[in-house]
């Protein structure tokens, strides 16, 4: 099977115009564009509360507050490609199963975890997450959106979708004076980030390294300073840019918000 990513070449229509914004070249469009449909299984962690899947790999912390809700899986190794794929969303549908619910055609949930191999099982009995499978550890309450729980693992198909977001991309600050982590939420079109770089009101910008999951960082002196963001998005190389999201008393702790996004 193919992997999801190899198939970003179809999924974005980009038109070749630019435009110059602030000095900076930007991507005039970029929409993202759904994906076919392709075969996996899916199983659930956790309950109805979805407690279990609050804070995850990616990093999102509190779900409900940040956004996801309960509407969000975790991916197996193969999809979550490193963290690269956080924030990516998907319609899962139950397929050719007697557990499924014939009345719902999908539902649409964000990877926000990843589901880890394990390889003191087989993968067709138990080891669901062990690559090369694709796979999907749904939370609780979106499982049991297309299929009856007490089935435990259910044949599904999936496609990627372009993720659906209010308002433009968050940042949630972490770290200290000398080192910036930032979680990177809300990002809508493809839904994952490729690269960041982040401009001081008094630096050029500066290249942040993938931390893990959907958080960046630098390790650079940036207090007091107004604070810009340059945003790669994965699937489509779109790059955008967040001015001064961040006034210059930015603190760690605190998170915010672009009046940009993704398509």
């Amino acid at each position: 099977m193919a992997s999801i990513f190899q198939a970003r070449s179809f999924m974005l229509i980009a038109y070749a115009m630019m435009f110059t914004l602030m000095g900076e070249p930007t991507v005039a469009v970029v929409i993202f564009r759904p994906s076919k449909w392709s075969l996996a299984h899916a199983t659930f962690y956790g309950d109805e509360t979805a407690s279990e899947t609050m804070g995850g790999a990616c990093g999102y912390g509190n779900l409900f507050q940040n956004g996801y809700g309960t509407d969000t899986v975790a991916l197996s190794s193969t999809l979550f490609n490193n963290g690269y794929a956080c924030g990516s969303c998907f319609q899962i549908k139950c397929y050719q199963s007697s557990a499924c619910y014939r009345n719902v055609a999908f539902t649409t949930v964000t990877a926000t975890n990843l589901c880890p191999p394990n390889w003191s099982k087989p993968s067709d009995n138990g080891g669901w997450c062990n690559p090369p499978r694709v796979h999907f550890d749904m939370a609780k309450p979106a499982f049991m959106k297309i299929a009856q729980w007490k089935a435990g693992i259910v044949p599904v198909m999936y496609r990627r979708v372009p993720c659906q977001r209010k308002g433009g991309i968050r940042f949630s600050f972490q770290g200290n004076g000398y080192w910036l982590l930032v979680y990177v939420m809300n990002v809508g079109g493809g839904g994952d980030i490729s690269s960041m770089m982040v401009k001081g009101s008094r630096t050029g910008w500066i290249k942040m390294s993938h931390n893990w999951g959907a958080s960046y960082q630098a390790f650079s002196t940036l207090g007091g300073q107004a604070l810009s963001f340059r945003i790669t998005s994965y699937t489509t190389k779109e790059t955008i840019i967040a001015w001064n999201v961040a006034p210059s008393k930015w603190n760690v702790g605190l998170t915010y918000s672009a009046s940009t996004n993704f398509h």
